[in-house]
């Protein structure tokens, strides 16, 4: 059904999606244009806003809701000899987010805070995350937190001022999506092969203008860790945000979480919350199904996480693609990843791994590496950053540490780390890394970096063979 039909039906009163609904909670006022004013619930923030805060100075403004407005340090601080800020640029800017959250009496959860992690894991971590919610940050991998049944979208910098503002941000309504995978998974793959697999298949542009819906019960089977990372990847695929509709899984994970509701109010915000589920018959301008139970391990080789294949796969020939714009870009990418046509990606050796990012550090991320490295020595060396400073405690407590390190891999603090390399952390000139990340744009990791994308029981299994690898002959016995 055409976008406008379905916006007629709607006004109608006919059934709506998550999306809708969502939208419809928080629009203030639609223009003639089509712009909707959206109230924003939840506004974290970055080094990165500094700028932000320097038009608030210039127009001498203040912040209109500092109690929904949160400041985390992630994306610049070192991973590696805390507190002590070796760059001075970088301290510059973690200086600045302190001062800027201090003057506008911002909650930060700086260096100095054990609470202190990835934005995008803090977030869900804290309870700040709740379903029903508009949640905005100066970052892309915004989208991570609609795992919630949230509204959650990057934006940028002269957007960030005005949500300071005004706590409201003008945004045109997307058009729906819905992503259906349905099935069991097998051993060995999770949620990155599901979202690389989806992702590969509709291009890194499939989802272009659009609010991708996830569901299936391979989705609904997903844990919350899980079903972050697969919201989380929406934006490679081109979506605007990426959302999974509150169930049972959702409620039980809240619970007890500092920032959400307590007592009888969160049992009323459950209920509410549940009510969130697109309605039965709603509809949706594209709709894609996939079988959890055909998707395997897979791997990306190019420079595009469009650019990924199942791990026992061959690197592409451009030379057998008919679009001519398809086949121009594998040649410039297998030119730059140094890799030749028809070669077995299970033969590409690697020069290190990095496990991490906000894609996938959490506790659940660290385990599924831990149980493949467990006993075992890593071939190259690694770097392997926790989501949080309270990730990190519970993998302490859990030892998955004292594994990876009996591995040769270095467990280092929390951040961004060699996902984005602002922060001390990279892969060197030429070097080929398995990483666990979202991108593998070009010098991405940095300066002539190659970065192979994969979920971290895959970069585990790369670690140990020095290879990528199939990661489930690995698992055998162990799961």
């Amino acid at each position: 059904m055409p976008a406008d039909a379905i916006t007629s039906a709607i006004a109608r009163g006919a059934p709506k999606t998550l999306l809708d609904k969502l939208w419809d909670a928080h629009a203030v006022v639609t223009r003639a244009d089509g712009q909707t004013l959206l109230f924003v619930d939840r506004h974290v923030l970055h080094e990165g806003s500094h700028h932000a805060f320097a038009q608030l100075a210039a127009r001498d403004a203040t912040v209109a809701r500092p109690d929904l407005t949160f400041g985390v340090a992630d994306h610049y601080v070192p991973t590696r000899g805390r507190p002590r800020i070796a760059d001075e640029s970088v301290k510059v800017m973690v200086d600045r987010l302190v001062a800027n959250t201090a003057r506008h009496g911002i909650k930060l959860f700086g260096l100095g805070d054990p609470r202190q992690g990835i934005v995008h894991v803090v977030g869900p971590e804290q309870g700040l995350t709740l379903p029903g919610l508009v949640m905005v940050c100066g970052d892309s991998h915004t989208s991570t937190h609609g795992a919630f049944g949230t509204l959650a979208f990057g934006i940028g910098a002269s957007e960030v001022a005005h949500v300071l503002i005004t706590q409201t941000l003008w945004q045109r309504k997307p058009k729906r999506m819905r992503i259906v995978i349905d099935g069991a998974l097998t051993p060995g793959v999770g949620a990155k092969d599901m979202a690389l697999t989806w992702i590969a298949k509709l291009g890194a542009d499939g989802a272009q203008g659009h609010a991708i819906e996830y569901a299936g019960s391979a989705v609904t089977g997903l844990s919350m860790e899980g079903r972050l990372t697969l919201c989380n990847l929406s934006i490679e695929g081109g979506g605007r945000c990426g959302m999974v509709a509150p169930d049972a899984t959702t409620i039980e994970f809240l619970r007890g979480r500092p920032f959400a509701p307590e007592g009888e109010a969160f049992e009323r915000a459950a209920a509410d919350w549940l009510a969130l589920a697109s309605d039965p018959d709603a509809v949706f301008e594209k709709e894609f199904t996939f079988r959890g139970d055909e998707i395997v391990p897979t791997v990306t080789w190019g420079t595009s996480p469009q650019d990924a294949l199942p791990i026992d796969a061959t690197v592409p020939d451009p030379d057998r693609i008919p679009d001519p714009a398809r086949a121009a870009h594998v040649r410039d990418a297998l030119a730059y990843m140094a890799l030749v046509p028809g070669r077995p990606l299970a033969e590409v050796a690697i020069d290190r791994v990095f496990i991490g990012s906000c894609t996938n550090s959490r506790i659940e991320d660290l385990r599924a590496a831990a149980a493949v490295l467990a006993g075992r020595t890593a071939r190259v060396p690694g770097l392997v950053s926790p989501g949080s400073s309270l990730v990190k405690q519970q993998a302490e407590q859990e030892g998955l540490d004292r594994i990876f390190v009996a591995a040769g891999l270095e467990w280092a603090d929390s951040g961004c780390s060699m996902c984005v390399g602002m922060n001390g952390d990279l892969v060197p000139s030429g070097e080929r890394c398995a990483s666990t990340t979202n991108r593998n744009f070009k010098n991405r990791q940095g300066l002539g970096a190659r970065t192979h994308l994969m979920s971290p029981a895959m970069a585990a299994a790369a670690a140990v063979t020095g290879h990528l690898a199939d990661v489930r002959p690995l698992l055998a016995g162990r799961l």
